[in-house]
C-alpha cells in the first residue's frame, strides 16, 4: 500500500510538471524566432559552429520526441521542432545539439551514465519480479532479502537519474550560451528558450526526486524487517 501511495504522489508530482513543461512549449512554439530560423536549420548551425559535420540531423515522429543517438550520431528532431521556426524550435534544437558537443568533447557524466544503462535495462526488467514477490506476503527473513534486493534495483534507477541531471543542465547551458553569442536567440527571445529548457530539466529533477524517495521508503523496509 505505502508503495501504491508513494507511486501515485510522485506521478502526480511528475504529470504536473510535464504539463506545465507542454505549456511552455505550447507558448514559445507560438513565438516566431526573430532571426526566422527553423529548429533544423539551427541545429545545423550550432554543429557546424562545432565542427561536428559527421552528426546526422534527421525529423522524427511524435511529440517531443526529441533525442541525440550517441551510437548513431544523430539528432532527432520531432515535426514541430524541426521545421519550427519557434523560440522553442530553437530552444529544444540546440540543447539536443548541446549534447552532441557533450559526446564529441567525452563529457564525463555523459560517459558515465551510457556505461550504465545496461545496469538499468536489467535493473527495471528485475524490479517488476521482486515488486510481485513483495505482494506475495513471504515470511519476515525472506520478505528482508526482497526488501534488500529492492533497494539496490532501485538504487540502481536513482543513481542513473541523478546521473542524467548534470548531463541535461549542462547540455541547457551549452545551448543557451551558444544561442545568446550567436545572436540566434537574444532579448526575449532567449529569455523564453532559457524559461522553456528550466522547466524540461524541472521533468528529470522530479524523476530523481522520485526515485530517491523510492530507494529511501525500502531502505526504511529493509530496515524494519530485520529487527
Amino acid at each position: 500500500m505505502g508503495y501504491m501511495i508513494i507511486t501515485a504522489i510522485m506521478a502526480g508530482i511528475g504529470g504536473l510538471i510535464g504539463k506545465v513543461l507542454k505549456s511552455k512549449i505550447e507558448k514559445y512554439a507560438k513565438v516566431p524566432l526573430q532571426s526566422g530560423m527553423t529548429g533544423a536549420e539551427v541545429a545545423k548551425q550550432m554543429l557546424d559552429h562545432y565542427g561536428l559535420h559527421d552528426v546526422q540531423i534527421v525529423q522524427g515522429q511524435g511529440y517531443l520526441s526529441d533525442h541525440y543517438n550517441p551510437t548513431s550520431k544523430t539528432i532527432s528532431l520531432s515535426p514541430i521542432i524541426y521545421g519550427g521556426n519557434s523560440v522553442a524550435a530553437a530552444a529544444v534544437a540546440a540543447h539536443e545539439c548541446g549534447h552532441a558537443v557533450q559526446h564529441a568533447e567525452a563529457y564525463a557524466f555523459l560517459q558515465m551514465r551510457s556505461k550504465v544503462v545496461p545496469m538499468v535495462q536489467f535493473s527495471s526488467k528485475a524490479q517488476q519480479y521482486v515488486l510481485m514477490a513483495t505482494f506475495m506476503g513471504l515470511s519476515a527473513g525472506a520478505n528482508g532479502m526482497i526488501m534488500l534486493a529492492c533497494v539496490i534495483l532501485f538504487g540502481v534507477t536513482a543513481m542513473f537519474s541523478f546521473i542524467t541531471l548534470p548531463v541535461e543542465f549542462d547540455a541547457s547551458k551549452r545551448a543557451l550560451a551558444w544561442l545568446d553569442d550567436t545572436g540566434v536567440a537574444t532579448g526575449s527571445d532567449y529569455t523564453g528558450a532559457k524559461d522553456a529548457l528550466k522547466w524540461a530539466a524541472m521533468t528529470y529533477v522530479s524523476a530523481a526526486l522520485s526515485a530517491l524517495v523510492m530507494v529511501l521508503y525500502f531502505l526504511m523496509r529493509y530496515m524494519n524487517s530485520s529487527r
